[in-house]
C-alpha cells in the first residue's frame, strides 16, 4: 500500500488532457515541475510544439494550440486530499478551501487550484462511504 500521497488520473474538462493550451511552454513546463511536481517526459514541435509532463504514473500535457487556457483544465483524483494540499502549499501555489461536492450519487472532497496561465485544475478524492 502506498501511504504517499499521489495523482491517480486526469480527466480533461473540454477535449484533451494532453493538450491543454498554454501560450509559453517552457514557461508552463517549468511551473507545473516546480509547483505540481511533475516531470517532462515527452516534447513535440509538430503539429503544434507541445509538451507532456508527468507525476506518479498519470499524464498532462500542454500545447500551443490557440486554445483558451481561461476556458480549460483537468480534474485530478488523488488519493489523499490533504496531502496533496499540503505538498502544493509548501511549493508555493494558492489554493482554495476544501469543499464536499455530490455527483452520480457520490460524494467527494475537492479543492480547486488556478494556475498563472488560467488553466483551472479540480483537484478530488472519493469519500469513503
Amino acid at each position: 500500500m502506498n501511504d504517499r500521497p499521489t495523482f491517480q488520473s486526469a480527466s480533461p474538462y473540454k477535449d484533451d488532457v494532453l493538450a491543454l493550451p498554454v501560450t509559453d511552454l517552457d514557461a508552463a513546463a517549468a511551473w507545473y515541475c516546480k509547483h505540481f511536481g511533475m516531470i517532462e517526459v515527452e516534447r513535440r514541435k509538430s503539429p503544434n510544439p507541445s509538451v507532456i509532463l508527468e507525476r506518479d504514473h498519470v499524464q498532462i500535457g500542454f500545447a500551443v494550440n490557440g486554445g483558451d487556457p481561461a476556458q480549460e483544465g483537468a480534474a485530478i483524483r488523488v488519493n489523499d486530499l490533504d496531502g496533496i494540499k499540503t505538498q502544493l502549499k509548501s511549493n508555493g501555489i494558492d489554493i482554495g478551501n476544501t469543499r464536499i461536492d455530490e455527483r452520480d450519487g457520490k460524494k467527494f472532497n475537492v479543492f480547486f487550484v488556478v494556475a498563472p496561465d488560467g488553466l483551472c485544475y479540480y483537484f478530488n478524492e472519493p469519500i469513503a462511504g
